[in-house]
């Protein structure tokens, strides 16, 4: 699909979201969840709200963890199942430490990690459509995986660059989707989404020093991601942000907390949901004109 078809699509599905109320229809949502690392068991939280209040899911992308959570939830696993995993899990549950200029660790063992939830193994055994988003490390694009294998989309989309090793996958050196799409709002607007509600995990900038490197990594991509323009907000019809920051990447024993704090931004953002649904939305200014630039990215 080209560029200006792409970008054509997106616009007339962001603008047909404005238009139920007189048609007596809902518009198709998509739900894009953010990267953050032991943050992401947030997501948790906010599905939960969504699904407790007959939220309907269309589509849904994820970025890095995001992709996990999506990935996990597409494939149909309970939330309670999820939140049971996310208590125990360690670094080690998806990251062996290696010897490589190219990094630390390698997540091959993520993989293993997915078939703990579910044996699903194509996008075509999802429940809702779903979408991966992953970055060209050489080509600073943006990729969406929205068919074959899940495994290596996923593997790619969790390659925090620095920390694990690159992913090369169909020709590519893939790492994670967090440099191009912090919150995969775009993705979830090629997929088909008239609506988009996206889910970020603000790092925040924590008073503690550094630990070790990664957490040097972590907390520089931070700053860059703060200061720079953040483009995903023009693919953004909703906004929800589970106060997270104080969390530390790899504190996945605060799980409890972690869902708690998704399931309070969720509710905070219940009335506005309710009201697209209804087809009485006004879309905050501070997040643009859905559709409106056009993004270097392609579908794989």
């Amino acid at each position: 699909m080209g560029t200006a078809s792409k970008w054509l699509n997106k616009a007339v599905n962001g603008l047909r979201s404005f238009a139920y109320a007189d048609e007596g229809e809902r518009p198709k949502i998509g739900l894009a969840l953010g990267g953050g690392f032991a943050r992401g068991i947030a997501h948790i939280g906010v599905l939960r709200v969504l699904e407790e209040h007959e939220i309907p899911i269309d589509f849904i992308a994820g970025t890095s963890v995001g992709a996990l959570i999506a990935s996990t939830y597409a494939s149909g696993t309970s939330l309670n199942d999820m939140q049971r995993q996310g208590s125990q899990t360690s670094f080690h549950d998806f990251g062996r430490w290696t010897l490589s200029r190219m990094g630390m660790a390698n997540n091959e063992r993520l993989e293993m990690f997915f078939h703990k939830f579910t044996p699903a193994k194509y996008f075509s055994d999802m429940k809702i459509p779903l979408s991966i988003v992953a970055a060209d490390l050489i080509t600073g694009e943006s990729i969406h995986f929205t068919d074959g294998e899940i495994a290596p989309a996923l593997r790619a989309s969790c390659a925090y660059p620095g920390l694990f090793l690159p992913v090369e996958y169909q020709g590519r050196i893939l790492v994670d989707g967090f440099l191009t799409e912090t919150v995969p709002a775009e993705a979830a607007r090629d997929l088909g989404a008239e609506l988009v509600i996206g889910v970020h995990l603000e790092p925040g900038l924590l008073k503690s020093a550094p630990r070790n490197t990664i957490e040097v990594i972590s907390r520089s991509f931070s700053i860059l991601q703060t200061a720079a323009a953040q483009l995903w907000h023009k693919d953004t019809d909703i906004l929800i942000e589970p106060d997270v920051h104080h969390v530390l990447w790899d504190e996945f024993a605060k799980t409890p907390q972690l869902v708690a704090a998704g399931e309070a931004a969720a509710y905070a953002a219940l009335p506005q949901i309710k009201a697209a649904l209804a087809g009485s939305f006004e879309r905050h200014p501070s997040l643009g004109t859905p559709g409106s630039r056009t993004h270097t990215s392609r579908r794989s």
